[in-house]
């Protein structure tokens, strides 16, 4: 096998494959990428077992062929090289890489390409259409919030579905939740879906924000397509909680805090909060959110900002985490917290501890329900 390619373009495809790669260790053939040079084309494919990656680059072919090389070192190779064209020679078992500009060989120990792992071809299956920003910004609203318990693997993954006109993503570790609804979708009728989190952030850090994302859920597995790449990868099998019965419903009272503001005093105040713990506590009266360290080791902090509301002193303990890694994913210049009073506290202040709704303002499509702490 012997072919030309450019080195930029090429680097770009193997950075994506060492997302998907994991295990470093160059006798694994999982820690190689296949690569195929055919038909004026070279196709690369890379696999952690679970989740696959396949893309295809135009390179000028003299002699076709397949092998797996290992992909760390040639990323090594690549990223050690000027820009330029770069010969790639595969003899027995050898891989020679030539640049051009340079008068320099490395020679990398390939395998044979009959030993990779199958990789599920997408030829023949239905895909649907998203628009990518939309459907990369409904991922960056609820990714964060998947859990990273392994005995709750079924919660370690975002759920997909579709109720009527609405394309649902939910996310939760089972005691915040993110929710983001969307409509005006063309979307077929498919399965409730767990997606893991490894496929889902290599569409965020690498789809483009313009054009769309092709997508298909299929048995046991998703495919997603953009530019000239091609994701798949087996969904958790399981059963999602009833998100529905978590989220609350006729929240009567609700305070409003300019979002930068909040952002700013959290980031302040939180210097100050033991991080095994992560508490931060909000005493809210009319028209001031205190925001309060509890008191540790180290010291203490607090600070007070001004926000909407009108009724009985409040307190509630939150998990500043739950609050700040939302605030990221709200695009509006206020927030919203919405809750229930117990009424049977007294006339002067009451303590909030069944589930808080964070929104913005207005409210639009997305949602992200805390579970309050102990304190």
């Amino acid at each position: 096998m012997k072919f030309t390619f450019d080195r930029d373009a090429m680097i770009k495809e193997i950075s994506i494959a060492q997302e998907i790669i994991t295990n470093k260790s160059p006798v694994s053939i999982l820690s190689n990428i296949l690569v195929i040079a055919e038909n004026n084309k070279l196709t690369i494919k890379a696999t952690d077992s679970t989740v696959k990656f396949t893309t295809v680059i135009p390179v000028d072919i003299s002699e076709e062929g397949r092998t797996t090389i290992f992909c760390d070192k040639f990323m090594s190779i690549l990223s050690s090289l000027p820009s330029g064209e770069i010969e790639f020679i595969q003899e027995d078992v050898g891989v020679t890489i030539k640049p051009i500009s340079k008068r320099v060989n490395f020679k990398l120990k390939s395998q044979a390409g009959d030993k990779f792992p199958e990789i599920g071809s997408s030829e023949g299956i239905s895909f649907f259409e998203l628009p990518s920003k939309d459907f990369k910004e409904m991922i960056r609203q609820t990714i964060f919030a998947v859990s990273d318990d392994k005995n709750r693997y079924f919660m370690t993954g975002v759920y997909l579905e579709k109720n009527a006109d609405t394309f649902t993503m939910v996310a939760t570790d089972g005691r915040r939740l993110s929710c983001v609804n969307k409509t005006g979708f063309s979307v077929p009728d498919f399965q409730p879906a767990i997606v893991p989190v490894k496929i889902l952030s290599c569409i965020l850090k690498n789809a483009s924000d313009e054009g769309n994302i092709n997508i298909s859920i299929v048995e046991k597995s998703i495919f997603v397509k953009f530019a000239n790449v091609e994701f798949s990868s087996v969904l958790i099998d399981g059963q999602f909680p009833n998100y529905q019965k978590v989220i609350p419903e006729n929240l009567t009272k609700s305070i409003m805090v300019n979002k930068n503001d909040l952002d700013s005093a959290l980031r302040r105040t939180t210097i100050m909060v033991d991080k095994k713990v992560s508490r931060i506590i909000f005493k809210i009266s009319s028209g001031v959110l205190k925001l309060i360290s509890p008191e540790s080791e180290i010291g203490t902090a607090d600070e007070e900002i001004p926000c909407r509301y009108d009724g009985k002193n409040i307190t509630m303990a939150l998990n500043f985490t739950y609050v700040t890694e939302p605030l990221k994913v709200i695009d509006s210049e206020n927030v919203v917290f919405d809750f229930n009073v117990n009424e049977t506290d007294g006339d002067e202040e009451a303590n909030i501890t069944k589930a808080v709704i964070m929104r913005s303002e207005p409210a639009a499509d997305y949602i992200h329900v805390i579970m309050p702490m102990n304190y």
